[in-house]
């Protein structure tokens, strides 16, 4: 049976997450550890900054051994943890597994980096030994409906963090963002995040810095760009193309007359002002010179809101690709729980002919080879038919979720 135990942003705060994080170099002696310490047949860890998690294969009632496993490796009270635990077992943890690869159960629904997070976790169990052919197949299931949904719905597109959304505005009004000029006034960590994406797709980096120039050069060095000091304000507009601007500062630090100064230069070529800033940091009135696209926090939050309606729209279409994807999964796991009895019963049932075989052989005597082949294919065929009704039975009973009658089966063969 597979199982999972764990916590995430909805059921636990950062604190209890944090304390909860597996290091990636401990991993391996982790999925050691809770194998033997919850009898797991097979283990994965998916830790990430939202999520810990503890994928295993074993039979019923593991969920507390794993959840004690949990308490006592990271040196935590049972029962402080235990509140934020879930515990889900068979089918559920199956649609759990599926609904995190397809980040449908993430923070932000349709983030890209949570699928490249599960294909890690369950590379590291593999490096480690403890991936079997149970989780080996949720593995693949999983990633490639996670790859459906995302193919075949909407539910990744338009951005829905801050940040993004600023890469997406500044594509939609310049395309493609190669050798384009990106001047970051400030160094807060959005506008960070949506300059290293800009760079990541060609751009080229500009750090403002103001008292803390320091810190703008190590940001500079880290973008792969250059610093310059506040002073040169002017000058450095006139010389890109996006502007990001983000510096905490109280009052307005880039006015109208600074941005008219700049378009002059340019001779009207258009200058994107995106103010991230609370207080805003470019005057209102900087979006009316001609051939400027001003946006503050407030426009790109908005934005956002809309995206993430979209993609929460795209999401019932998603559930329903996992949806077929998770049945046929828990029928392919179902009709493995009669394997073993069809094997036995074929391996009894050939143990019978064979015997019955050797007292014909002793009553008729020497056989020519084509009488003893005849006799062999005729036997063989007898036993064939006889089992391929119950085997087409038992095959859609586990499909079913009645592999109960297994013991059933087994008793009425004498197995």
């Amino acid at each position: 049976m597979i199982l999972v135990v764990g916590l995430n942003h909805e059921t636990a705060p950062v604190a209890v997450r944090e304390a909860l994080a597996f290091p990636k170099e401990r991993l391996a002696e982790a999925l050691a550890r809770v194998r033997e310490d919850a009898g797991l047949g097979e283990a994965m860890i998916l830790s990430t900054c939202n999520r810990v998690e503890v994928y295993g294969r074993s039979g019923e009632g593991a969920g507390g051994a794993v959840a004690a496993f949990l308490a006592r490796y990271h040196g935590r009270d049972p029962a402080e943890l235990e509140p934020h635990l879930y515990r889900l077992e068979g089918e559920a943890a199956v649609r759990h597994a599926f609904r995190v690869a397809a980040s449908l159960d993430s923070m932000v629904m349709g983030e890209p980096q949570i699928l490249g997070q599960v294909k890690d976790a369950y590379e590291a169990a593999e490096k480690a030994g403890s991936l079997g052919a149970v989780l080996n197949a949720l593995r693949n299931r999983s990633v490639a409906a996670a790859k459906r949904a995302r193919t075949e719905t909407a539910i990744g597109r338009n951005a829905v963090s801050v940040s993004h959304v600023a890469v997406e505005l500044a594509r939609k009004i310049f395309g493609e963002l190669r050798e384009r000029a990106v001047l970051l006034v400030g160094a807060g960590k959005m506008s960070e995040v949506a300059a290293r994406q800009m760079v990541r797709d060609g751009a080229r980096a500009t750090v403002l810095g103001g008292r803390t120039f320091e810190k703008a050069e190590q940001l500079a060095a880290a973008l792969g760009g250059r610093a310059a000091p506040f002073e040169a304000l002017r000058t450095e507009l006139a010389r890109t193309d996006i502007v990001i601007s983000g510096t905490g500062a109280a009052g307005v630090v880039i006015q109208r007359p600074d941005v008219e100064a700049a378009q002059a230069a340019r001779r009207g070529r258009p200058l994107f002002l995106i103010d991230i800033a609370v207080p805003r940091d470019i005057a209102a009135d900087a979006g009316k010179v001609a051939g400027v696209f001003l946006y503050d926090l407030d426009d790109v939050k908005t934005v956002a809101e809309a995206n993430l309606r979209e993609r929460k729209k795209e999401a019932a279409a998603a559930e329903a690709i996992l949806d077929q994807e998770i049945r046929e999964f828990v029928e392919w796991r179902r009709s493995l729980e009669v394997v073993p009895l069809l094997v036995e019963l074929r391996r009894r049932a050939d143990e019978i002919r064979k015997a019955e075989l050797e007292k014909a052989r002793k009553r008729l005597g020497p056989l020519t080879p084509e009488q003893e082949s005849a006799l062999e294919a005729a036997t063989s065929a007898i036993v064939n038919k006889l089992l391929h009704g119950p085997t087409v039975q038992l095959k859609e009973l586990a499909g079913n979720g009645q592999a109960e009658h297994v013991g059933f089966i087994r008793k009425l063969f004498g197995l």
